[in-house]
């Protein structure tokens, strides 16, 4: 697996620069809870508060952009969360498709975007055809950016990438060992994750990236994903650095 190095692009500034040589870029990954418990807390329907989510994490992209971060994945809808109620579900797919429609921005910061997930054609895929389409073209237009990655994982569950890994493995006659299956997975070049984060006062990973974060820190924090902010992004990268 090849390390991603150093671009001054993504230096960390201001309180988070770090005397000294630069330092590995890290890969985060949230699992981005609390959404609907801040907007109940206001009075607000609960997806007024994944709206929200969804505008935090693109502030929390301009802030890891800044800090010696190489990698920030995100958990923003897992297999699991297609028994939502329909309209909860629908408003979610609309936020996904805003967040892949943000290539200017995207571009803008250096970012490249990718998706972790079932492949589209797996039987067991449920991505509706239009955030398909959102996501491939945010893929193909920030391709060339050689930046920070955002991953997105989007109808993706931990022990369903196990699952296909094995089965791939087996199906081209090789082996079921930890490389196979670090070569298997949904994106083998995805490095391991180095800090989880979990909002919201859960303390369980839910089936994120089980495989990539084997070896993680985990930082579990009581705040709701749309205040999660600079002081949170960095006493989880302080548990690494």
């Amino acid at each position: 697996m090849t390390n991603q190095t150093a671009d001054p692009s993504i230096a960390p500034q201001g309180d988070a620069a770090a005397a000294g040589p630069p330092a590995r870029l890290l890969h985060v990954a949230c699992i981005m809870d609390g959404n609907g418990r801040w907007a109940g807390q206001r009075g607000l329907p609960r997806v007024d508060g994944h709206t929200e989510g969804e505008e935090n994490l693109a502030r929390i992209v301009r802030l890891a952009v800044r800090r010696p971060v190489g990698w920030l994945t995100v958990f923003g809808f897992s297999t699991e969360n297609w028994v939502r109620p329909r309209a909860e579900v629908r408003h979610i797919l609309g936020l996904h498709e805003k967040l892949f429609g943000r290539v200017k921005e995207l571009n803008e910061l250096n970012v490249r975007i990718q998706w972790i997930g079932r492949p589209f054609d797996s039987p067991a895929a449920r991505t509706p055809k239009y955030v398909q389409r959102a996501i491939r073209k945010a893929i193909s237009d920030t391709a060339s950016n050689t930046g920070m990655v955002l991953t997105v994982a989007f109808d993706y569950g931990g022990r369903a990438e196990l699952m296909s890994a094995v089965r791939a493995a087996r199906a081209d006659g090789v082996p079921v060992t930890p490389e196979t299956i670090d070569g298997h997975l949904y994106l083998p070049e995805l490095p391991p994750v180095d800090v989880m984060v979990r909002t919201s006062g859960e303390q369980r990973v839910s089936n994120f990236l089980l495989w990539q974060s084997a070896g993680s820190k985990i930082h579990f924090t009581n705040t709701s994903w749309p205040d999660f902010g600079a002081d949170d992004l960095d006493a989880a990268i302080a548990l690494v650095r």
